[in-house]
């Protein structure tokens, strides 16, 4: 059930979250645009070529850096993305976002506090748009570490921040099922598929628990909507192998 970092596609659909918005010329945004739209759409060596581009012609654009730095992640080229975050956070000290992204690449280094202090100083900051990813990226690297009892606490807190949000809820019962809670994180679950209802990966998740909890009948039931929901997707498709494990 476990997810990984944020998505660069995730994070380049916030590349407009800042609170101040840096102008540019026309081809240099147009060439900004374009790479969002390549980082969207997997393509990610096109996407690094036209950040590339717009930072050349405007070295002082965070958003610029911001997308070179999402490239740079998503080669796993971690010094540069980490060099790039930094100039966007030198450039606007208020991209609050971009602390998520850097977290996200020094833990990808190998810096694991590094990331972590990241992501409590994008927490920590009052000015956060999305206090919940920060959080929610805190659990995630307490939870890569086995730490389990600090990644449930910071992944209920994200929970508690934005109930709206599925990762958290499919952290915490990882967390939980790490300390041997598993009907306990059958009913966080249970409320993140009642606060979402319909998202393929919580209804995998929770049919995962179910399965694990000796509930083979709910966990069918679970397992076969995530299928009905997400036929052709990663869910649907991890779905329907758990269904072959269960007792006929």
């Amino acid at each position: 059930m476990s997810r990984t970092a944020v998505a660069a596609v995730g994070a380049a659909l916030v590349l407009v979250a800042a609170p101040v918005r840096a102008q540019s010329s026309p081809a240099a945004e147009t060439r900004f645009s374009t790479g969002v739209m390549h980082l969207r759409e997997g393509r990610v060596d096109l996407a690094l070529d036209e950040f590339k581009k717009a930072a050349k012609e405007d070295p002082k654009n965070p958003y610029f850096q911001k997308g070179l730095g999402l490239a740079y992640s998503a080669r796993s080229q971690w010094k540069d993305a980490i060099a790039a975050f930094r100039k966007a956070l030198e450039l606007n000290p208020y991209y609050v976002d971009v602390r998520n992204d850097l977290g996200m690449a020094l833990v990808g280094s190998g810096d694991r506090e590094g990331g972590k202090k990241e992501f409590l100083a994008a927490y920590s900051d009052p000015t956060n748009p999305t206090p919940e990813i920060s959080a929610r990226n805190l659990g995630q690297a307490y939870l890569d570490e086995k730490n389990y009892v600090d990644a449930a606490s910071w992944f209920q807190t994200s929970v508690n921040r934005n109930r709206d949000y599925p990762d958290p809820y499919l952290g915490l019962a990882d967390a939980l099922i790490g300390l041997g809670k598993v009907d306990e994180a059958v009913v966080q679950l249970e409320k993140g598929v009642a606060a979402i209802p319909g998202d393929p990966a919580l209804l995998l998740a929770l049919g995962q628990a179910l399965y694990k909890a000796g509930r083979f009948g709910e966990s069918r039931e679970r397992l076969e909507e995530a299928v009905r929901k997400d036929p052709i997707g990663p869910a649907g498709r991890a779905a329907a192998e758990q269904l072959k494990a269960l007792p006929k």
